[in-house]
């Protein structure tokens, strides 16, 4: 059996053909998603969503000449935004994405309304956030009068391909809008009647791997969200293996029967019951972008070449990892999401360790720290153990030195993620029938 893997991300937009047997990708294709729409809000961030919808469906189209086969495809995308649709399953509104801060403007009273939602009702959506972009737009008359619903951009896709009039979440992408309990799998209806919403303008919500309906003849299982699929995509339904992913920032994620949340972990819904309990260090890759511009300018200061260093680098912290008393570097360059105010260090410095192998050595390891720090959080909370590490991300994938690194705090076996794409390879495993 063959499926189709579609993934909407913010600036592209992925497709992979998967093979059930063998697990294999048999073809795979990126496009820009170039469909962002210039205003003259400098916070606004929203994106056409029509734009969206036809250049995800033309992408489809193309693998479906190619492989006219397919048993099944499956949908994911970038989560916490929203778009509205009318009565007939339509668009009526552009996508306003999850980088829109329209809900951290300050409004008459000094105020934002993710400030003033979470004091009258105890409930913390950040900006960008679909419900709270939603509450904005309801205080300041902004929602269309035609709207009848809400959901993501990929629901909406998965609407388009069905002919379905209204949106079926799942549960992964219902919780990423905000204002919804996790341990209940339900909206918090109460929270919005309080802010003055219509609780009709809610999607229904499903917490199963739902068919949607049919997309020239093939099923079209429900959008799953990104991060989940990219889970499903790495790891598949196993416990006790850890994904960690390096590229701009760091995260942690792990499967998990128990409902688990602590300092700086998340617990976001899976599938029947599960849950992925995620965690996030805001600077991940980018501290080893930073010292690398840091050792750039010092040769360029002492008369060398103004050139990438990263091959440089990768042997620096080889080099380094010899040094039996070795310098710790804190890593929290752009602080943690419990103390943005928290900032980097440098600790345990001798004559001989500060160096520049010690110095790129002690970077990796304040990266690996991190993530090996919210591990913790999690096995003593839900009971997770590392028996597996599975990596992704350029900066694991690039990075020989950083995955030794890991492998070696963690105490697991550490293997390089199957896919390369793999939100995508997720939706397309979560629309055959072994997954429901």
């Amino acid at each position: 059996m063959k499926a189709i893997g579609i993934d909407i991300g913010t600036t592209t937009i992925s497709a992979v053909v998967l093979e059930q047997s063998t697990g294999e990708v048999l073809e795979s294709r990126t496009i820009p998603n170039g469909s962002f729409i210039e205003t003259e809000q400098e916070w606004e961030r929203i994106q056409d969503a029509e734009t969206v919808v036809r250049k995800a469906t033309e992408t489809l189209d193309g693998l479906l000449e190619r492989h006219p086969d397919i048993s099944s495809i499956g949908l994911t995308g970038q989560m916490h935004g929203v778009v509205y649709v009318d009565a007939d399953g339509r668009s009526v509104s552009p996508l306003y994405t999850w980088q829109d801060g329209r809900c951290a403007l300050p409004g008459p009273d000094g105020r934002t309304l993710t400030e003033r939602a979470l004091e009258k009702t105890g409930v913390q959506a950040a900006s960008g956030y679909g419900l709270a972009t939603h509450l904005y737009q309801l205080e300041n008359g902004q929602v269309p009068k035609e709207a009848v619903c809400l959901c993501t951009i990929a629901d909406y896709l998965g609407m388009v391909l069905t002919g379905r009039r209204r949106p079926l979440v799942h549960v992964s992408n219902a919780a990423s809008l905000g204002f919804f309990d996790v341990k209940r799998g339900e909206f918090r209806r109460d929270a919005l009647r309080e802010m003055g919403a219509d609780e009709a303008i809610l999607p229904d919500v499903t917490d199963s791997f739902e068919r949607l309906g049919a997309y020239r003849g093939i099923p079209v299982t429900v959008a799953l969200g990104d991060n989940q699929a990219s889970f499903l995509g790495s790891v598949g339904m196993k416990e006790h293996t850890l994904l960690l992913n390096m590229g701009t920032g760091g995260q942690i994620s792990a499967l998990s029967g128990t409902y688990f949340e602590g300092p700086g972990i998340e617990a976001r819904p899976l599938v029947g019951g599960k849950y992925l309990l995620v965690g996030a260090s805001l600077c991940g890759g980018r501290a080893y972008a930073i010292l690398e511009r840091f050792l750039r300018g010092c040769a360029v200061a002492c008369g060398g070449e103004d050139r990438p260093a990263y091959g440089v680098l990768e042997e620096l912290a080889r080099k380094g990892l010899a040094q039996t008393d070795r310098m710790e570097v804190r890593t929290t360059f752009h602080g943690t999401r419990q103390d943005p105010s928290l900032r980097g260090a440098v600790a345990n410095i001798s004559e001989d360790n500060f160096t520049p192998e010690g110095l790129a050595c002690g970077v990796l390891e304040g990266m690996a720290r991190e993530l090996y720090e919210l591990y913790g959080v999690m096995r003593g909370g839900a009971g997770v153990r590392a028996v597996r590490l599975v990596a992704s991300g350029n900066g694991l994938r690039r990075n020989p030195v950083l995955r030794g690194i890991c492998a070696r705090m963690f105490g697991a076996e550490l293997t390089l993620a199957p896919y390369e794409e793999e939100a995508a390879c997720g939706a397309a495993k979560s629309s055959l029938p072994a997954e429901r």
